[in-house]
């Protein structure tokens, strides 16, 4: 996320923006409508479909998935989080 840190420091994520290359374990950056909506949030790859991916991108909670679009970065609808 460039730009959101100290001047010259660099993002510690390495997203992959190519949704035709996305495979499991790929690091996303990925939205969420509603309220949450213009703030970035960062998840992996658990699952890859033709039409969505499947997102970990709760790190308190394990178990936790999201069900996103298929893009370069996916969006999550608000109900899921």
């Amino acid at each position: 996320m460039q730009g959101m840190g100290e001047t010259g420091e660099a993002c510690p994520f390495e997203f992959n923006f190519d949704p035709a290359t996305f495979k499991v374990g790929d690091t996303v950056s990925y939205r969420v409508t509603g309220s949450l909506e213009g703030f970035p949030f960062v998840g992996t790859l658990v699952e890859v479909h033709e039409d969505h991916v499947l997102i970990a991108g709760d790190p308190n909670d394990p178990e936790a998935r999201y069900r996103g679009t298929r893009e370069s970065r996916p969006v999550v609808e608000y109900s899921q989080v």
